[in-house]
């Protein structure tokens, strides 16, 4: 078998997975095309594994950790997407933004309160 075939295929599925990241809003789709971005790079590595004829089967022990990192990356993906589904009532990405907390002293009031001494209590002692 040539090595072009599955180089190719890993190709396309590479490129559809990173279209499918950096286009889609929703984010279990996103999770989905980086599942993609994965198998691709897992059908490489097979098949350098067997283009090599490698006695130790590197690519093959390569590709069993990969699904393993996979695996733990999609269930905790999955569970997060479906915390802020439930708490948002969207999973739209573009919307995550407003997860992020503001600093402290971002607003005007209790900033310029915290800056100023209390005068008070140093006039009565």
């Amino acid at each position: 078998m040539h090595l072009a075939y599955p180089a190719v295929l890993a190709v396309l599925l590479f490129c559809t997975g990173l279209y499918g990241v950096l286009a889609r809003r929703n984010a279990i789709l996103v999770l989905m095309s980086v599942e993609l971005m994965l198998n691709a790079v897992n059908l490489n590595l097979v098949a350098f594994d067997v283009w090599l004829r490698d006695a130790l089967h590197g690519g093959q022990a390569l590709t069993l950790f990969t699904i393993a990192v996979a695996a733990a990356e999609i269930g905790i993906g999955l569970a997060i997407v479906l915390l802020v589904y439930r708490n948002r009532g969207s999973s739209d990405i573009d919307r995550l933004r407003d997860l992020a907390e503001q600093p402290a002293g971002s607003d005007g009031a209790a900033g310029s309160r915290e800056a100023q001494p209390d005068t008070g209590a140093e006039a009565t002692a």
